[in-house]
């Protein structure tokens, strides 16, 4: 089926309090950075945030675990009537990226060897 634009413009929307939410097509569907990590997915217009344990105590048993695709790790399913309201929402996001580590960023590899690094 796939997320609709309609579906990310809104998502974004009641994110617009966090500085550097945004997202990404990826795959046919739509990923979600804060800070320049991956908090969610957005698959078939449905919000699927990464589990961590500061968004555990946050949620508690309101969120239902399922995966985004087949294969896919387990992510809370945000319900949207649960958590409607923005700030909830904005505070889940941003707990979820506090707890996540730091992208690490790989440097480019010459497949030949014994030449000198790129500099």
């Amino acid at each position: 089926m796939g997320t609709s634009m309609d579906t990310i413009a809104s998502l974004l929307d009641r994110l617009r309090t966090l500085p550097g939410v945004r997202a990404r097509k990826m795959f046919g569907e739509y990923a979600l950075y804060l800070d320049d990590k991956v908090v969610a997915l957005v698959c078939d217009d449905q919000l699927f945030v990464k589990i961590t344990p500061a968004g555990r105590s946050l949620v508690g048993d309101l969120c239902e675990e399922a995966e985004a695709y087949p294969g896919a790790r387990p992510s809370f399913l945000i319900d949207a009537d649960e958590f409607g309201e923005a700030g909830r929402l904005c505070e889940l996001i941003r707990v979820t990226a506090a707890a996540l580590p730091a992208r690490v960023r790989k440097g480019r590899k010459d497949s030949r060897p014994g030449t000198p690094p790129l500099a």
